[in-house]
């Protein structure tokens, strides 16, 4: 199964302030800010990635705050919902936190057997904390507040909203190995067998829905996971006689990566597992360094005057 897309590697969206964003992320919701770096396009704006305590695959949100950015809408054409996985019998803690943090959110639901809350991060970003049906083994991030009985461990699925299932659902089955597992509706949920986590997306059809606008408080895109840089470029292969365009490597200082837009419209990118968050820092000093690009580090100073304050 090594040369297979394995599920979830991480996803990354849109912020506006990024104090605020940190303090959602790392006070409310208890996440490890395993890396505090800088946009590779825009050194005067942060990636954040948040997950648990090395910053494992399928555990890692990231962020590229813009402040003052526009608010985005959710619609057709994009990536919904984040769908985090948190342990079972946690659900009464994490309805009374976002009482006592006045957080957005809507009461317990359930699909597909399983119960989640839904919440709404500072910026209006949909995530929803999911009792999965089959056990959770990864350990999340503790806090002073958030101990391991309630902590989230990592992602659960991502929900893609499309005009029209079927393009999207043949890249995951025929490309990427997914299978169907089942379907409600106009909801349907495809797993890969290659990881026991991080390993669902659900495709949501809705004909009519008009296109959502990528914005503050919206998915920018979501990246699968494979082992290593041989497995990637064999998916630039495979992806590229589709008739898809799609990127060259790009060095991202933790992991290798390619970007396509798949037929639904959606930015899907291959991240590598390697080389990893510890790279350039220390394993347990994670996040508590600002980490530049090398092109970049001859004008820290200047950058890190221009960086807003984050706590």
């Amino acid at each position: 199964m090594e040369n297979q897309i394995k599920g979830i590697h991480h996803i990354t969206a849109i912020a506006g302030n990024a104090k605020r964003n940190v303090k959602f992320y790392t006070e409310t919701l208890g996440l490890h800010l395993v890396k505090k770096t800088v946009n590779f396009d825009d050194p005067n704006t942060y990636h954040l990635y948040y997950g648990d305590k090395t910053g494992a695959p399928g555990t890692i949100l990231t962020f590229f705050p813009w402040e003052g950015i526009t608010a985005g809408r959710r619609g057709a054409r994009q990536a919904t919902e984040i769908g985090y996985s948190i342990p079972q019998g946690s659900l009464d803690f994490w309805q009374k936190r976002m009482e006592d943090h006045n957080i957005i959110h809507n009461k317990v639901a359930e699909k597909f057997g399983e119960q989640y809350l839904t919440v709404l991060d500072p910026d209006g970003l949909k995530l929803e904390l999911t009792v999965a049906k089959n056990a959770d083994s990864r350990t999340g991030w503790e806090t002073n507040e958030i101990k391991a009985e309630n902590a989230i461990k990592g992602f659960h699925n991502i929900t893609i909203t499309t005009n029209k299932m079927e393009p999207t659902a043949k890249i995951l089955t025929d490309v990427f190995g997914y299978k169907l597992l089942e379907q409600n509706v106009n909801r349907a949920r495809f797993i890969t067998d290659t990881v026991e986590n991080a390993n669902i997306v659900d495709l949501v059809e809705v004909a009519g829905e008009i296109a959502g606008h990528v914005a503050g408080g919206s998915v920018h895109h979501v990246a699968f996971r494979v082992s290593d840089e041989k497995t990637l470029m064999e998916y630039r292969e495979k992806i590229e006689a589709l008739g898809l365009h799609i990127t060259d490597k790009i060095d991202r200082n933790y992991f290798y990566s390619l970007y396509f837009r798949e037929p639904g419209g959606v930015l899907f990118e291959i991240a590598t597992d390697n080389p990893g968050f510890d790279v350039d820092e220390p394993a347990d000093e994670l996040g508590t360094h600002l980490m530049l690009p090398a092109q970049y580090e001859s004008n820290r100073e200047a950058i890190e005057k221009n960086l807003p304050q984050l706590y």
